[in-house]
């Protein structure tokens, strides 16, 4: 559920939601569409910054989602709201593809990360 007090932040060329502003204290606080930190304690005009330069991009970045005794399974981003984050895995952009569907809370757990370095790629096939 998101906070009462969270402020959203709308980009100010085309006002699209690119996440929130929380207090702390006297200072505030980034916060992206996944609910999580993107600095810590700064000024409004610093929190307003780390938003805008974040944008949206990452969105239709290539996802990880960690499985317990399986290895990490890539998945793009769905949806992505307060009340839940769908993943689905990647197809590679064919329509054709079988995806399987995941739902996630929000914000959604750390086993929902960036690709690294080393991650599955896709396109190197099993030896």
């Amino acid at each position: 559920m998101l906070p009462a007090e969270w402020i959203p932040h709308r980009r100010p060329d085309d006002r699209e939601h690119v996440g929130w502003i929380r207090p702390d204290g006297d200072a505030w606080v980034a916060v992206s569409l996944l609910g999580r930190e993107l600095t810590g304690p700064v000024d409004w005009l610093e929190a307003e910054e780390a938003l805008d330069a974040l944008s949206l991009a990452w969105l239709a970045d290539v996802w990880m989602l960690e499985r317990d005794g399986a290895p990490p399974l890539r998945v793009r981003l769905v949806e992505v709201t307060p009340d839940g984050v769908v993943v689905q895995t990647d197809d590679f952009g064919a329509i054709d593809v079988p995806v399987e569907r995941y739902d996630l809370p929000w914000p959604p757990p750390p086993t929902l990360r960036p690709r690294r370095p080393g991650d599955p790629d896709g396109r190197v096939l099993s030896h």
